[in-house]
């Protein structure tokens, strides 16, 4: 029996990355491109923070694209169609700014690509011409290819080996679309930091308009609790609130990348422990440890 976020669908997308879709009517009606969604799959459990990939307000769905990194997506991978996802508060964030601009181009780089493309399709119905560059590391990481070409204009396909699409990265995409000479009005990069950060330089010198979509450890998505400061312009803002999108050429990313180390270990350890659990049920529950993702 469907009951209120019940699991409609699951998908394998890439290895560890999986496609939920899941019924969320009040929240399908309101859902808008760049906001983001906080889940508690146990009641001991922590929050997760995720990007709405898609939203279908008659069928009153959102659609999650989860990467199994850490103790909870690994968990909630093993949730199957059927199942309900325990708590699910949304739409959070800003929404992202969509504008007629001319030309635009986005920018989906590993798991970002699910949450570009709300982004892209936007765009195209604000009546913007969008050029949309996606890549992974290598051709099994690629997903929704054919969800990004049918709300693009161009399509541009990258992996670091060159296993599929042009050999090498985004940014460097990026930088021979420029030099051919197209005026871009604006740029948007959701990705890993390093990429978004590469993104951002590659367009600083042409003063392209540039937002990234940060993705801090956050806890309680309200501003209370300051876990997602991030410092913009020499200004501390808390991405729950504030973002999760900020102009790229403000953002500290120097800054962002070390305070996303400082839970590393305990990621780990937690994820460690999740996975021996799972193949070892027999040793039982361990004293509990902080955990995050």
């Amino acid at each position: 029996m469907q009951t209120q976020h019940t699991i409609i669908s699951k998908r394998e997308l890439a290895p560890a990355v999986k496609e939920y879709m899941v019924a969320a009517p009040v929240l399908a009606k309101k859902a808008k491109a760049g906001q983001f969604i906080i889940l508690r799959i146990a009641e001991d459990g922590e929050r997760v923070p995720l990007t709405i990939a898609d939203a279908d307000a008659t069928a009153g769905t959102i659609t999650l694209v989860v990467q199994e990194v850490g103790k909870t997506t690994t968990e909630m991978g093993r949730l199957n169609e059927g199942d309900a996802i325990l708590n699910l508060i949304g739409p959070l964030g800003t929404p992202s700014h969509i504008e007629k601009l001319g030309t635009v181009c986005v920018i989906g780089g590993g798991i970002g690509i699910a949450p570009i493309y709300p982004i892209a399709k936007a765009m195209r119905d604000a009546g913007n011409r969008v050029i949309s560059i996606i890549g992974a590391r290598s051709k099994d990481l690629l997903f929704w290819e054919d969800k990004m070409r049918a709300v693009s204009d161009k399509l541009c396909v990258t992996t670091d080996d060159g296993s599929y699409g042009v050999k090498g990265f985004v940014s460097d995409e990026l930088r021979r679309i420029m030099e051919e000479g197209v005026t871009l009005g604006s740029v948007t990069a959701i990705g890993p930091v390093p990429m978004m950060r590469a993104v951002a330089e590659t367009t600083r010198a042409r003063k392209v308009p540039t937002v990234v979509s940060l993705n801090p450890i956050m806890i309680d998505g309200t501003g209370m609790c300051g876990g997602c400061r991030v410092t913009v312009g020499g200004e501390t803002k808390f991405t729950c609130v504030d973002g999760p999108e900020f102009d790229g050429h403000l953002v500290d990313f120097a800054e962002l990348i070390q305070r996303q180390a400082y839970y590393r270990d305990l990621e780990q350890d937690a994820a460690d422990h999740c996975r021996l659990a799972q193949e070892h049920p027999e040793a039982g529950p361990r004293k509990k440890t902080p955990s995050a993702g």
